[in-house]
């Protein structure tokens, strides 16, 4: 029969991403945290964690295994915490990981509601386009969008696909012409997401249902989608960008609708986070401020 405690260790393990921290952490010796979890290895018959002196790396066997038992394991101590301090009130940090550019599409006001109303929660952000490791950077909940793999987390859908249209400013189209035609965007600059070729190629759907594919010159590249949208703010060029990103600046004028026939079929947002049971109350709280908060607006695509 395994040892529950070995496995709570385990756990604890990777939520530090170290021995030296998690035994800090449980104030026992890091050679002993070692070898029991060395222990639950030979009597699972499988490695966990690959050691190493920069880091730990969960193994194929370590990721299905801590999938499995990391819900309960927290789940279990967020309800012992919950006995011992009598209170059924939500408690703890919870790191989250989203775009880098979350901030300007969640109001902070909805923050500092939260943290207001939960006073015994901590919110750890972890900002960046890059798609987080759950696991190696401990993350309770990450925004994630596009199609979602299927890696064993447990994904609820913020928002559906939307789609992507062309947009410039007043001042560049006034300088540089409108373009009829999708070809005429040879002639163009472009506002884009750098390709690691150097070369960008969008494909679109035009009006009889049929898409086609046009390379643009991009003399602007960034990665993010506000980035490319005060791009084309200055009058860099055209871009092509989720309606969420650019419908209050076509609205006030600031931006203009280019070839309007031709579309991309965006990304949907998700909310990935491990296991539906077993969640600490914290993650719970959150969860729902931003399934309410969200059920109503809209959100940039995550490109």
């Amino acid at each position: 029969m395994l040892d529950l405690n070995d496995v709570a260790l385990f756990v604890h393990v990777v939520r530090n991403g170290s021995f030296a921290e998690a035994a800090r952490q449980l104030g026992m010796p890091s050679n002993t945290l070692s070898r029991r979890v060395q222990q639950l290895e030979a009597q699972l018959g499988t490695r966990l964690l690959q050691r190493s002196t920069r880091k730990l790396t969960l193994t194929h066997s370590g990721e299905l295994f801590h999938e499995r038992c990391s819900g309960a394991v927290e789940g279990l101590l967020d309800a012992g915490q919950q006995l011992m301090t009598g209170s059924q009130e939500p408690s703890g940090t919870v790191r989250v990981a989203a775009m880098a550019d979350f901030f300007d599409f969640f109001p902070m006001e909805w923050v500092a509601d939260f943290l207001a109303k939960h006073p015994q929660v901590r919110l750890d952000f972890v900002l960046s386009d890059a798609r987080a490791d759950l696991i190696a950077e401990r993350i309770d909940i990450a925004f994630r969008g596009g199609v979602l793999q299927d890696s064993g987390y447990v994904g609820r859908q913020l928002l559906g696909a939307g789609n992507e249209g062309l947009v410039a400013s007043s001042d560049y189209l006034n300088k540089r012409g409108v373009p009829a035609t999708l070809q005429d965007l040879d002639n163009h600059d472009c506002v884009s997401f750098a390709h690691p070729s150097g070369l960008t190629t969008w494909r679109l759907m035009g009006p009889d249902g049929v898409e086609e594919d046009i390379q643009i010159t991009s003399r602007f590249n960034g990665n993010t989608a506000q980035a490319l949208r005060k791009a084309t703010l200055a009058g860099l060029g055209i871009a092509l960008l989720p309606p969420t990103i650019t419908n209050l600046d076509l609205q006030a004028g600031r931006l203009v609708s280019v070839l309007p026939h031709y579309y991309r079929t965006g990304f949907g947002l998700h909310l990935l986070y491990p296991s539906r049971k077993h969640l600490p109350l914290a993650v719970s709280a959150f969860i729902e401020l931003v399934m309410e908060k969200l059920k109503e607006q809209t959100f940039p695509a995550n490109v």
